[in-house]
């Protein structure tokens, strides 16, 4: 099998029915019912980042970070991170998550939080949050929310995420 050329960039506004269509397809309609797009239809569009995946000129992942806040500190909130099912298990997700990492580094922010499945996202150093440390504006399995920790304080944060305006 071949390497595939992926280019990660950040998205432009191009790029959005593209992005809708990855995620329609994957999620569905259901999505807009989850916490998680609550929290970000809630954010301050302009401080989001989203970062799209490229074969060539065709898209074929994308992932956005939110901007969320936990008392003070300053975080985001990752999702969807959505690859098409062709393109799936060869580096797509791990390439964008390392660029979101990388992103919010850049930004001084203490953690990255996602509602996602922990063996999957764990091998890319995210842990789960303790039961009752964080508490989102919405229903949320505490199994599945994770944080990856990008400074003492992202380590220790607890309390209400909240979208950052």
């Amino acid at each position: 099998m071949t390497e595939l050329s992926i280019t990660i960039e950040a998205a432009n506004a191009s790029d959005e029915p593209a992005i809708e269509k990855l995620h329609q397809r994957a999620f569905g309609p259901g999505r807009f019912a989850r916490t998680a797009y609550r929290i970000r239809e809630q954010a301050s569009a302009a401080e989001s980042l989203t970062f799209v995946a490229r074969v060539g000129s065709l898209l074929v992942g994308s992932v956005q970070l939110t901007p969320v806040r936990l008392g003070e500190a300053r975080a985001f909130m990752l999702g969807p991170l959505t690859v098409e099912p062709a393109f799936e298990k060869r580096g797509i997700g791990a390439a964008l998550l390392q660029r979101c990492e990388q992103a919010a580094r850049a930004m001084r922010s203490d953690a990255i939080f996602l509602v996602g499945d922990e063996p999957y996202y764990g091998r890319h150093g995210y842990k789960r949050v303790p039961m009752g440390r964080v508490t989102l504006p919405g229903p949320v399995d505490p199994g599945r929310l994770l944080v990856l920790p990008l400074t003492e304080t992202g380590a220790a944060l607890s309390g209400p995420l909240v979208a950052a305006r």
